[in-house]
């Protein structure tokens, strides 16, 4: 695609962000929660927020201090080195299978690995993880599907609307997401996600068995945008657990952010990720 066909494909997707989330449904107008936010997108940053009565997500074990990107401390003219998370392998609703692949995690971290999120090497991030990747989210709701796009990368998500979920859906990256509007919510179901994704930041394993519900609404006068996930997995935790995650509606519109080219020349991951999670390299051409 020329650079003219990729800047009308651009204004046409700016438009229907900015028509606005309401359509003609039963000789009515349906109005449904306006997740596009008139062409502007939700930042992410930061964790999740456990909800009250649920068991407990996995946390940071007490034991080893977390320093995050951009957040060291300065010591004598000098910043403490950010590094990875420590899962604490003694929450009680962690499985035996659960508590193996944190062990691993721990024990890669604790070993000089360069840890690295799914979306540093460029891959997708499954569900959970979407909704914590740092980064700026858009919605494209039409009367069929809504579509999610992360900024960089342009990692998506589809959520079908007129239509039950596969009795044996195909695993992939973001598994099979099916979703409906109640009240000002959209509520969405995924299922037949990949293996290889993580339920959270800590590397905790998922198996074929996970189910994530999302619930995503308007707060704030519509400055903020939450979703309570509640994940379930009865292979990796003992019951289900409830999150939620808030953004704030970012004052930028959409450009593109590629992730490739960085990654190529990544200093850290080059050969210690290479093996367990090459950069995706398409064979031909989408166009």
């Amino acid at each position: 695609m020329g650079k003219v066909g990729r800047l009308l494909a651009g204004s046409a997707f700016v438009a229907l962000l900015c028509a606005g989330a309401a359509w003609a449904q039963d000789g009515g107008v349906k109005k449904i929660p306006d997740l596009m936010a008139g062409g502007f997108g939700w930042e992410s940053g930061g964790g999740m927020t456990p909800v009250p009565g649920s068991p407990s997500p996995v946390t940071q074990d007490s034991r080893f201090e977390f320093v995050g990107n951009n957040t060291g401390k300065q010591t004598d003219g000098t910043y403490t080195q950010p590094n990875w998370r420590h899962a604490d392998l003694n929450n009680p609703n962690l499985t035996e299978f659960a508590k193996e692949g944190l062990r691993k995690a721990n024990a890669m971290k604790d070993g000089g690995f360069s840890m690295y999120s799914r979306t540093a090497r460029c891959q997708m991030p499954g569900v959970p993880l979407y909704n914590l990747s740092p980064g700026r989210t858009f919605f494209l709701q039409t009367p069929e599907k809504v579509v999610m796009i992360w900024q960089r990368d342009q990692i998506h998500r589809t959520v079908w609307l007129n239509r039950q979920h596969s009795q044996n859906p195909k695993p992939s990256w973001h598994g099979e997401s099916v979703g409906h509007y109640e009240g000002d919510e959209l509520v969405v179901t995924t299922i037949g996600q990949t293996t290889k994704i993580w339920a959270d930041q800590f590397r905790t394993p998922v198996s074929d068995k996970l189910k994530v519900t999302e619930r995503f609404r308007l707060i704030e006068d519509g400055k903020a945008l939450q979703v309570e996930m509640t994940i379930e997995d009865p292979v990796a935790f003992v019951k289900p657990w409830k999150v939620t995650k808030r953004w704030t509606k970012s004052p930028l519109q959409f450009e593109e952010i590629r992730c490739m080219d960085g990654e190529s020349v990544n200093p850290f991951n080059q050969q210690q990720a290479a093996v367990l999670d090459p950069l995706p390299i398409a064979s031909k051409p989408d166009f």
